[in-house]
């Protein structure tokens, strides 16, 4: 090995004479074992008497060497892959491999063991907003996000009962619907579907997660569509709901309302602290935060009295920042005028002018997930990211198939363990160095 790293050394050193003032050994002051016939570190320890031979000289290696690449390996496997310096510190007992750390840290990026155990998700940058959230000109709630939280115990005579709380949230308009449901069942989703289409309107698209009373509600109005007379369908086609379910375990795609939800429970926990109480009291209390968070300002508030007012979901539902303010008085003529219809036109006119004027823009930054990662590819390994199980339980499987969105990214993946499929989001996938057939 060192015949080859340091042909132009070891002559010098044979022969009695010091290695040039340009060898990368020179900082070593190496010396030649004539018992070994190998080169060691000469340095500046020969005096101390307690150490061995191999500690005060050890052996010199080139990083780049295959047998040192085996050597490092072997040092990794009998410690059970620990961090890189232990790993550095356990050979440096016996051998001084040149830039040993960055040699140590490349064997454990490349160790499959290794990044087991270290290794994290590589999230590929954020994404452009997509177009549901920007719906410009259309009614509050075209395209709504929703999702289920609780249970909360509710005090019905002398006997406690469970409700849950649903959020229907419009993503454009940030406009909230809260509603209670009695169970998590797919009936009760659909009930509070009905009532929301009724206060709010039909719905273009619906975005949640898998949970099993969305997917089947999902189901139950696909098979009543189906059950439909043929001509039923044609002029009913239009007029269906589009269900989008994010990837199982993504709860970031649905970043827009789970905040909502988080302000919720924060809200709740302030005003009901851990009394019970009844059902009248809890609808009341998520219908005055549905209206709190109504009129929460949307972007930047300025401290300046002469900016004017922002905007907030309400302007648009009903025409006033906040309902329990009277109503705004605009200098546009006509805006008061007995005409009703011109009347919300103007209002709705004046929320999209300042929503696309001040709001908008301020979508444009990346708050995190700013760099370009490599995209995972169909036969990749990795390993799933599991919550609920130790490091050592995550399952090891091989990409099928990959999920890119508009921009081509891969945001998520279909992942084959054993016989089981899993559709997984980036996230939650660590990729693996690739593996033989036997691993």
């Amino acid at each position: 090995m060192q015949t080859e790293s340091f042909p132009t050394e070891m002559v010098q050193l044979k022969s009695g004479k010091p290695v040039s003032g340009t060898s990368r050994l020179a900082s070593l002051s190496p010396e030649f074992d004539p018992t070994s016939g190998l080169i060691r570190v000469g340095g500046r320890l020969r005096r101390c008497s307690e150490a061995e031979l191999d500690s005060v000289h050890p052996i010199v290696l080139a990083p780049q060497h295959p047998v040192t690449k085996l050597i490092i390996k072997d040092y990794d496997k009998k410690l059970h892959h620990p961090g890189p310096e232990r790993v550095f510190a356990e050979l440096r007992r016996t051998y001084w491999v040149l830039r040993g750390r960055e040699a140590v840290r490349r064997h454990q990026h490349q160790c499959g063991e290794c990044r087991k155990w270290k290794g994290q998700p590589e999230v590929p940058r954020m994404a452009d907003l997509p177009l549901v959230r920007q719906q410009l000109f259309k009614p509050a709630f075209f395209s709504t996000g929703m999702d289920c939280f609780g249970p909360y115990i509710i005090k019905i005579g002398r006997r406690n009962e469970k409700r849950w709380g649903i959020l229907f949230k419009c993503l454009t308009t940030r406009a909230v619907h809260i509603d209670l449901l009695m169970s998590i069942d797919s009936d009760s989703f659909l009930m509070a579907l009905r009532r929301f289409i009724a206060r709010r309107g039909k719905p273009n698209e619906l975005l949640s997660d898998q949970g099993t009373n969305f997917k089947g509600g999902e189901r139950e109005l696909n098979e009543s569509f189906a059950a439909l007379h043929e001509e039923l369908q044609v002029h009913l086609a239009s007029q269906q709901i589009k269900f989008v379910f994010n990837p199982p375990g993504a709860p970031h795609f649905g970043g827009c309302w789970e905040r909502e939800i988080r302000s919720i429970k924060v809200a709740l926990k302030v005003t009901l602290g851990a009394q019970t109480v009844t059902e009248e009291v809890l609808r009341t209390v998520l219908t005055e935060i549905e209206g709190i968070l109504n009129s929460k300002p949307l972007g930047y508030t300025s401290s300046d009295i002469s900016d004017i007012d922002p905007i907030t979901p309400n302007c648009f539902i009903i025409g006033r920042r906040d309902a329990s303010l009277p109503q705004v008085v605009y200098q546009d003529s006509g805006v008061l005028s007995r005409r009703r219809w011109r009347h919300s036109q103007l209002l709705a006119d004046h929320f999209w002018r300042h929503f696309i004027k001040y709001y908008l823009p301020s979508l444009q930054v990346r708050q995190k997930w700013k760099s370009e990662k490599r995209n995972l590819q169909i036969g990749d390994i990795v390993m799933i990211v599991d919550s609920q199980l130790p490091r050592a339980l995550w399952p090891v499987g091989k990409i099928t198939e990959v999920h890119p969105g508009a921009d081509d990214r891969v945001s998520s993946a279909t992942v084959q363990v054993e016989k089981r499929m899993y559709t997984r989001p980036v996230p939650r996938l660590v990729k693996l160095p690739a593996l033989s057939d036997e691993e």
